[in-house]
């Protein structure tokens, strides 16, 4: 079932330590099948370099494995909120990246400081709360994926547009429309968190971006009329 998207579900996976995205077994990458309905995920603690593509785990929506032997990641309810809340994405990434785990222990969104940012994120990427006590205490993960889409909805944010949050306490959760675009969005997050960090030690009155330069670098990229790249 689904083994091309497991095999790219794997490829991907094991592309977080080589990005230095990740130390030991912290992190995962999902992908979700439209058709179905179901995503692939990676199992949970597995060694990178004992783990193979059949050992990804097949869930629904509903959080209930489908096809596997192993357990999923004990980050899949999360992935499984992000998939049913927003609309067509096709990958989700949760890392403990070192900058962006330090923003998120921080509380602080990560605002746009320059183009770098620009040209993957239109706009801060957003710092979500701390869960409750009966969160936490109710189904962490689930919530966990709860107080993303919340934090979206807020702050009037379009996941399309900024594929990435910081859990506040915790570590950044990122997405794409599919596997090599949501890492890709997971190193973009993690240079521009080590960026930002060095530039207000610089200069902390360093300026945002400017509005129109926001808009010219995503949208060149993303935009209706983008031009950037090869047809």
């Amino acid at each position: 079932m689904l083994e091309t998207l497991k095999s790219e579900v794997y490829k991907a996976n094991l592309e977080l330590p080589q990005r230095g995205l990740i130390k030991y077994t912290w992190g995962n990458v999902s992908a979700f099948d439209k058709a179905s309905q179901l995503f692939v995920i990676k199992p949970s603690g597995v060694n990178y370099d004992e783990m193979e593509p059949e050992d990804m785990v097949v869930c629904n929506l509903n959080c209930e494995v489908v096809e596997g032997k192993l357990k999923p990641s004990s980050d899949m309810p999360t992935h499984a909120v992000i998939y049913k809340k927003f609309d067509d994405i096709g990958s989700v990434v949760h890392t403990h990246s070192p900058w962006a785990t330090t923003w998120s222990q921080s509380g602080l969104e990560v605002p746009a400081m320059g183009t770098t940012h620009a040209d993957t994120f239109y706009g801060a990427i957003p710092c979500a709360r701390f869960l409750t006590p009966e969160e936490i205490n109710k189904n962490y993960e689930y919530e966990t994926g709860n107080v993303i889409i919340e934090t979206f909805k807020e702050k009037h944010i379009n996941p399309h547009e900024v594929p990435a949050v910081l859990l506040r306490g915790h570590a950044p959760f990122v997405w794409g429309d599919d596997c090599q675009s949501a890492v890709m969005n997971a190193v973009v997050l993690e240079e521009i968190c080590k960026m930002n960090i060095f530039t207000r030690q610089l200069n902390p009155f360093a300026q945002t971006l400017p509005q129109e330069i926001l808009d010219k670098h995503f949208e060149r990229k993303h935009g209706a009329n983008a031009y950037y790249g090869q047809k």
